[in-house]
């Protein structure tokens, strides 16, 4: 059986993400950290749509609870093998730099990048070894634009792009390919302590997309339609950038 794990699977984009893939046909490895009640709760819906899903909670920061839970699930699935990994967990602790926290700084981008770096590297072994696999990144906006407030989740999401695109060249002669998403304003979690009136005046198409949105473009690039592209980066942002 084939399955795609999802980091930060519980709520938002990454809950989307979950929902679309198990309605594409693959089983769901919904991480959380925290949130068991959410992340329940959208094993519940793919459940009920006739799908496959499973909770895994580890921290994707910590570099052994990462291991650990994968090679826990591994030795308990020795037929199955996880083909798309969504590089989805993050955070934001917006302030403007001069007041910033130094736990402000990591936080967002040891969740971004440790989180990418432990995973990417975990499950790139199968997928290497199998010759075959997506990983997709859920970059940002800001790491495309950069956002005022936002130097760490700007550089967080810089970062990760630019690790997609060395990535995807590494592991292309293997045929894993490696994209990311950068989406702009989408309602969520993430997105609701934001002045959707009026920053969606500055969005062309006049609207603050939905996660379902996002999770559409995922399920494309995870697709066996998507295997001649890699190393992109593809926005989701109704015109914005």
């Amino acid at each position: 059986m084939n399955f795609a794990l999802v980091t930060g699977g519980s709520r938002g984009i990454g809950a989307a993400i979950c929902r679309r893939l198990a309605r594409q046909g693959l089983s769901i490895i919904i991480n959380y950290h925290s949130n068991e009640k959410a992340a329940l709760e959208v094993a519940r819906d793919i459940r009920a749509q006739g799908g496959t899903a499973e909770l895994l909670r580890f921290d994707v920061t910590s570099e052994e609870s990462v291991d650990t839970a994968i090679e826990s699930w591994e030795e308990s699935h020795p037929s199955d093998r996880i083909t798309v990994l969504v590089n989805n967990a993050g955070v934001r602790e917006d302030s403007l730099l001069i007041f910033m926290q130094t736990d402000q700084w990591r936080k967002v981008i040891d969740t971004t990048l440790d989180g990418f770096f432990f995973v990417s590297r975990r499950i790139l072994k199968g997928m290497l070894t199998k010759r075959s696999g997506r990983i997709i990144n859920i970059a940002s906006l800001s790491g495309l634009k950069g956002l005022p407030g936002q130097a760490n989740y700007s550089a967080a999401k810089a970062a990760l792009i630019g690790a997609t695109k060395a990535l995807a060249q590494e592991v292309a002669p293997r045929k894993v390919t490696v994209n990311a998403v950068a989406p702009g304003f989408i309602r969520s979690d993430m997105t609701k302590d934001l002045d959707e009136e009026s920053l969606k005046k500055t969005v062309p198409l006049g609207r603050f997309g939905e996660a379902d949105e996002v999770a559409a473009l995922v399920a494309f690039l995870a697709s066996d339609s998507a295997a001649y592209i890699t190393g992109e980066t593809i926005s989701v942002n109704g015109g914005l950038y």
